[in-house]
């Protein structure tokens, strides 16, 4: 399958990287930033990850209009997306799409509805779903061999230097639509939803603290139920130095299981202990991008084969809306002061 790239940020190195690794299955045709300058030094920065004849597309139109073009990675900033991906329905592209889907949760929804409508695919970047630690310990909740779920905690000590939030936009609400929520804890935050289910209350405090100055939030704490009747925590941050693993613990009735990363710990009740993985870096310090692509590439493989299969990709747009529910939930806990309802992933109560 061929696809292109439409942002070059941040994380295209990253695509670059997981891309040329799925070479000849999956080949990056092409590359699109508004500025040809950009395009240009991602070309040089990048030719020895990039296949022979990967372009430089001069437009959306030109892309949308490639009839080579399997589907479509999509990594612009949240705020640029929403007539990309209306011209690229209208083309019938598939699009993969960085996370958040976009700043609030009726704009989340309004792109699930456009590509619904379009009967086009729209798959999410949040790899944190592929890991095999994670995966494993979804099996052993699934089948029930950790009991019923009576506590979690998510713990997310990350943290970011100012020089990180100086960047143009970086952490503002008219270009990311916030902070620490929804540029990092959204990752585990949807991983830990995925082995959980839904939450259906919020009592949240965010706020910003000394060590940065920034519009948004770097701070946030709260409490949660969960519809199976579970309870939880949240703990996330941008202003731990110096950065530590996300970490996710379960206690079940038959034992307590704590994903930290790629490494998953299992301690049962019957005193057996069992270690799957190993901890990995995963871009919780001063550098975002301290984290290998396997993950991204193991998304994008996933993606590729559920075009050929007819069938929905591991994360889903529609997917993606229940995280964007908890995150909407926590920002209005906090900011009145109150115990909020999480509407459920199609955007109604």
């Amino acid at each position: 399958m061929k696809t292109a790239l439409i942002g070059l940020g941040m994380v295209g190195g990253t695509y670059a990287d997981a891309l040329s690794n799925l070479a000849p299955d999956v080949t990056l045709s092409g590359i699109y930033a508004r500025s040809s300058d950009s395009r240009d030094a991602f070309l040089r920065e990048f030719a020895a990850k990039l296949p022979e004849g990967c372009k430089s597309y001069g437009s959306i139109d030109e892309i949308a209009e490639d009839p080579d073009l399997d589907f479509v990675i999509l990594a612009t900033p949240p705020n640029a997306r929403l007539d990309i991906v209306r011209r690229l329905v209208a083309a019938g592209k598939p699009i993969l799409m960085e996370k958040p889907v976009e700043r609030t949760l009726p704009a989340a929804v309004e792109i699930c509805d456009l590509c619904d409508a379009g009967g086009v695919p729209l798959g999410i970047v949040l790899q944190h779903r592929m890991r095999p630690s994670a995966q494993r310990l979804a099996a052993l909740l699934a089948d029930g061999s950790l009991g019923a779920l009576a506590a979690v905690e998510a713990r997310i000590p990350w943290w970011r230097a100012q020089s990180y939030y100086d960047e143009p936009g970086r952490g503002s609400y008219e270009r990311d639509g916030g902070g620490v929520l929804l540029s990092q804890a959204i990752h585990p935050l949807d991983l830990m939803l995925s082995l959980t289910g839904p939450v259906d209350k919020v009592s949240a405090l965010a706020a910003t603290t000394a060590l940065h100055n920034m519009e948004s939030e770097d701070f946030v704490s709260a409490g949660v139920t969960f519809a199976n009747g579970a309870v939880g925590s949240i703990f996330a941050t941008t202003a731990a130095f110096p950065g530590r693993s996300d970490e996710l613990v379960f206690y079940c009735a038959n034992g307590t299981a704590r994903l930290q990363s790629d490494l998953l710990e299992l301690d049962w009740q019957d005193g057996r202990k069992d270690v799957f993985g190993q901890d990995a870096p995963s871009g919780a310090g001063a550098d975002p991008m301290a984290y290998s692509s396997e993950r991204h590439r193991a998304l994008i493989e996933d993606f590729a084969t559920s075009l050929r299969d007819q069938r929905p990709s591991v994360v889903t747009g529609r997917d993606a809306l229940m995280v964007h529910g908890l995150i909407e939930a926590i920002e209005i806990s906090a900011r009145d002061g109150k115990t909020v309802a999480v509407r459920n992933m199609t955007g109604g109560q």
